[in-house]
């Protein structure tokens, strides 16, 4: 049972702070076994990078400890998230690549195939050989195997682990001159350290450390992002109603005044590109099998209410039937089964008040994901409004009696995709993931797609129900994440670190936020703490250099040869200057969209149709540090270009007309052509625009690059 602290009034505080006085249940009480534990580097949060940063700090020859509110350690990677989402598996190294190892070596032992051979699943979710070498890899796993690993790894290094211990997160984080001293929990018990680390998906320790910190979605102009903000009008993924005929959100089809259905908002849903403090959806991945004799069948939870699932009755009956689609196959028969589709297993707009909720709330939010997603499964099997084959099917499936014991078979984490995000020391953004510009201090590698589910299930204009916030954009290849997005501000904390909830724009965390990336970044901050602890220094002052060389070392791969395959046709090798994308453009009039041509800069670039009648423009600003920039553009050549696109530089001296041949081949790189140096003022914006005004073929917009020049 969790304990709550009584806020004593301040003649008590020095009995407070021993960690051995609380209130329980209205009356004052004497913990006599609340303890206090010391560590090198206390760890909080019983999540992948929690144990990857233990283990790290064992093998440099520290002492670490764990103390977290879970009672199963490894957070979503043992919590139904079997179906790993890697993108690029070449960059995943260190601990995190070993972890996947030692899976593999877990379905080599025949007692790990109760329900299924190995044969018959064969190969799915292993490793490439020509990578892995000797030390094969396996990407696709059980729940329990997973949670055997990771219990294997703390046994192992012997790390203390601490279970179902809760943050005091009012009074429980003592600091003294910028550090935390110490870490109090409900139980009373303290945890003493060199540094803290706060690897829980809340970032529950951050917060009560007074860390600064954000909730919800950016503006697209907070952090010059393209995919920020509301997103409406943007289809991504099949999580929408897009593809389907329109349907009514109301309660009576053809009567607004009826109201809207359960699970729809009739809130506005904001204008695009704006900021809110909406949370992308939750649901549970839940482990379910086919196995007849291990299925335990879905039944009627409590409260379950038929006509909150109306919604979904019309869109069967619109004609959807993707339902089973990401029913992800694991060994043993089971899978993965992730949210897919108009309404599925996200509980869209359930969980805003989460990140900053109480305990006590959170757990009313947990327990009604859960009713909810036990609702929609009884809805399939029971409900005559879900067509016939499908519940058919659905009766197949069932919950996986071997897996979660413990809590009646259901996952034991919910999946917190995005709760607060740290304001760090540097902030990754969608510019950096999609290497518009630099990230500096690698300290590790993701190459997941931007990935945010949906926010919102609101009412479009014309009276149709819609979903919003739905992300799904690529990052072009691998990218490097920064280690001062792990690290706060110097004058905010001087000994934490935060591998999980990093300092970073909502969009960017959308592909941070993957589980082989936790446990890279939990390997990287481990590490650099242990130098912190050495060197007697703030995490913020440790030399980057020697934690490269440490991280290196430890097979971490914080940087990918520059591909030019694929989606990403081409990218600048050299990022000394600043490259904005035609998705960075000011437009004037209408300009479509194509990739037929290349090199082309990151998703593809713009033409005018062939116009030539000056009604379109597109116009690059940007602030530079003053001083003399080599201005230039990138298009892809081609013979029915226009040979007279006129470009205009506006600069500290005034402004210069150019005159550009897009027939010709760009001279650097074969992508960009030079209009000249020029002299800029940091105290006015440097911008360049491109027109089609007497043009004699089509006019290009694909990127604009500003490359310092020294005198």
């Amino acid at each position: 049972m969790q304990r709550q602290l009584f806020h004593f009034p301040a003649r008590i505080q020095s009995v407070i702070r021993t960690g051995v006085t609380l209130l329980m249940f209205g009356t004052l009480s004497v913990n006599a076994d609340a303890e206090t534990y010391r560590a090198d580097v206390v760890i909080y949060g019983g999540t992948s990078a929690a144990v990857t940063a233990a283990v790290q700090v064992k093998r440099s020859g520290f002492s670490a400890l764990v103390v977290c509110p879970d009672t199963h350690l490894g957070g979503l990677s043992s919590g139904g998230l079997g179906w790993t989402d890697t993108g690029k598996k070449e960059v995943i190294g260190g601990l995190a690549r070993e972890f996947y190892q030692r899976v593999f070596s877990k379905y080599q032992q025949p007692e790990n195939w109760n329900w299924q051979t190995k044969e018959s699943y064969g190969n799915r979710g292993q490793g490439n050989k020509a990578i892995d070498g000797e030390n094969r890899t396996q990407w696709i796993f059980e729940p329990h195997i997973a949670e055997q690993v990771f219990d294997e790894f703390v046994r192992e290094f012997d790390v203390p682990v601490y279970r179902d211990q809760w943050l005091d997160r009012d009074r429980g984080v003592v600091l003294d001159g910028g550090r935390i001293q110490s870490i109090r929990m409900l139980s009373g018990d303290v945890f003493e350290g060199s540094v803290f680390l706060d690897v829980t998906y809340e970032g529950d320790l951050m917060a009560a450390a007074g860390v600064p910190y954000h909730v919800g979605r950016e503006s697209q102009d907070h952090y010059g992002e393209n995919w920020a903000g509301v997103q409406i009008g943007v289809n991504h993924h099949a999580h929408h109603f897009a593809d389907l005929p329109p349907i009514s959100p109301y309660v009576d089809p053809d009567d607004p005044s009826s109201g809207v259905l359960p699970r729809i908002s009739s809130e506005p849903p904001g204008e695009k590109g704006s900021a809110d403090d909406r949370v992308q959806a939750y649901c549970f991945r839940m482990c379910l099998t086919d196995h007849p004799d291990n299925r335990v069948p879905f039944e009627k939870p409590d409260g379950y209410d038929p006509a909150e699932f109306e919604l979904l009755a019309r869109i069967y009956q619109a004609g959807w039937r993707d339902t089973f689609r990401k029913f992800d196959p694991i060994p043993n028969r089971k899978t993965d089964t992730n949210n897919h589709g108009p309404m599925s297993t996200d509980n869209i707009g359930f969980n805003y008040d989460y990140p900053e909720a109480s305990y006590e709330r959170r757990k009313e939010i947990i327990a009604e994901h859960e009713r909810y997603q036990r609702g929609w499964l009884y809805f399939h099997v029971s409900d005559r409004r879900v067509p016939e084959s499908i519940r058919e099917e659905m009766s197949r499936w069932g919950l996986a009696a071997d897996e979660f014991t413990d809590n009646g078979h259901w996952p034991h984490q919910i999946y917190v995709r995005e709760a607060r995000r740290l304001i760090g020391k540097f902030v990754m953004t969608e510019n950096e993931l999609q290497k518009r510009r630099p990230t500096p201090k690698s300290v590790g590698m993701g190459s997941y797609s931007i990935d945010s589910h949906n926010t919102q299930r609101y009412v479009t204009p014309e009276g149709h129900v819609q979903n919003e916030g739905d992300i799904g954009v690529s990052t072009y290849g691998p990218y490097e994440i920064s280690y001062d997005s792990l690290v706060p501000n110097k004058k905010d904390c001087r000994n934490l670190l935060v591998p999980v909830c990093v300092s970073s724009s909502h969009i960017a965390f959308g592909s941070i936020r993957m589980e082989p990336v936790f446990m890279i970044l939990g390997q990287s901050a481990a590490t650099a703490a242990v130098m912190a602890i050495e060197d007697d220094l703030a995490v913020q002052d440790i030399s980057y250099d020697a934690l490269k060389t440490r991280l290196l070392a430890d097979g971490q791969v914080l940087h990918a040869a520059n591909e030019t395959q694929g989606a990403r046709d081409w990218l600048p090798k050299d990022f000394a200057g600043t490259v904005l994308d035609n998705s960075d453009a000011k437009l004037v009039g209408h300009w479509q969209h194509s990739a037929a041509n290349r090199p082309h800069f990151l998703t593809g670039y713009l033409h005018d149709g062939k116009s030539g009648d000056g009604s379109r423009s597109a116009s690059f600003s940007t602030e530079l540090s003053s001083g003399k920039y080599d201005v230039q553009v990138a298009y892809p050549p081609n013979n029915n270009r226009a040979s007279n696109v006129p470009v205009k530089v506006q600069h500290a001296g005034g402004t210069t007309s150019v005159s550009l041949d897009q027939r010709k081949t760009p001279a650097i790189e074969k992508a960009f052509s030079s209009l000249g140096v020029f002299q800029f003022d940091q105290r006015q914006p440097a911008m360049v625009t491109i027109s089609n005004e007497g043009t004699n073929g089509y006019v290009i917009v694909d990127a604009i690059r500003f490359v310092p020049v020294e005198d």
